[in-house]
């Protein structure tokens, strides 16, 4: 791969992706495309950039699909899972007992443990969300990806990867070394193909966002533009859940950090006020947040 051919690719992958590669990242770029050129009966990554500036679009795709990192497992980092359990959902419920329902944004959502994950700390909250209606919407860049999430399968593997064996015997069925998870499970999540550069505002507002782990690999200036509009879909007593290397402070200030609750963000728009155990914001501010 020429010097030419990598500063095209870092252009490209940034204006379709966001993934900002710095310059010493080539090696990652031909671990991942070079298998790709070969599948492709190319001879190598310069081949690959002709085409690609010829305009094969299907290559294209699978150019964004090869680079965009997808590793993910079953209640990766813990921690958040855990504050949903003991601290989000419980004053969710406290806040949200006139409408009885809850919306869920899962950005970023891969092969979909994530969004499952968040499925059971829900169902496992059962006591408290009898005859709600529970909404989790997951989003990704890449199309083959959710359609491994819609399908609900794992292997051995990766069901071993973070995910409790009582949760394992409860929520899935074992076909051979595969197992999948339950329709109930799986009719509990929406998936729906996005890019984070792109609007995002037709899905509305939720009431909690999960976008862990996919901000790392934008540039400062595209995750002060995602923070400022992922503010505007959130309720003004909603929280954002970021990954643990991830974190607002010195890029925007549209949120704050939820009391003691490492990894978890609010809305940045008015003074709080106490619920109970949670920290909380009024309702009623719902209009406040409109008018920014």
């Amino acid at each position: 791969m020429t010097p030419s051919d990598y500063e095209y690719l870092r252009k490209f992958l940034k204006e379709r992706s966001g993934l900002d590669l710095s310059a010493d990242k080539q090696y990652l770029v031909e671990s991942r495309l070079l298998p790709l050129a070969r599948k492709s009966s190319l001879p190598g990554i310069s081949e690959l950039v002709e085409k690609m500036k010829g305009g094969a679009s299907a290559l294209t795709a699978e150019v964004v699909e090869a680079m965009t990192t997808n590793e993910t497992f079953f209640f990766r980092d813990k921690i958040p899972f855990d504050h949903m359990r003991e601290t989000v959902i419980p004053a969710l419920v406290q806040a949200r007992a006139a409408r009885r329902s809850l919306r869920i944004w899962c950005a970023a959502s891969s092969t979909g443990q994530e969004p499952y994950s968040i499925a059971m700390c829900l169902k496992e909250a059962g006591h408290l969300l009898s005859g709600w209606r529970t909404e989790i919407v997951a989003t990704d860049l890449s199309q083959a990806v959710l359609e491994k999430s819609k399908a609900g399968i794992f292997s051995q593997f990766e069901v071993q990867r973070g995910l409790p064996i009582q949760l394992l015997v409860k929520y899935f069925t074992q076909n051979g070394e595969l197992w999948q998870i339950s329709p109930e499970l799986r009719g509990m999540v929406q998936h729906r193909q996005l890019n984070l550069l792109q609007d995002f505002s037709h899905l509305g507002v939720f009431d909690v966002i999960f976008c862990r782990n996919v901000l790392i690999y934008f540039d400062q200036n595209t995750k002060t533009n995602i923070f400022e509009r992922l503010s505007r879909m959130l309720e003004p007593d909603g929280v954002l859940a970021l990954g643990a290397a991830e974190s607002v402070v010195g890029i925007t200030n549209t949120f704050k950090p939820y009391p003691d609750r490492r990894g978890l963000y609010r809305p940045n728009i008015a003074p709080v006020i106490r619920v109970g155990a949670s920290t909380l914001v009024p309702q009623t501010l719902r209009a406040v947040a409109a008018a920014r």
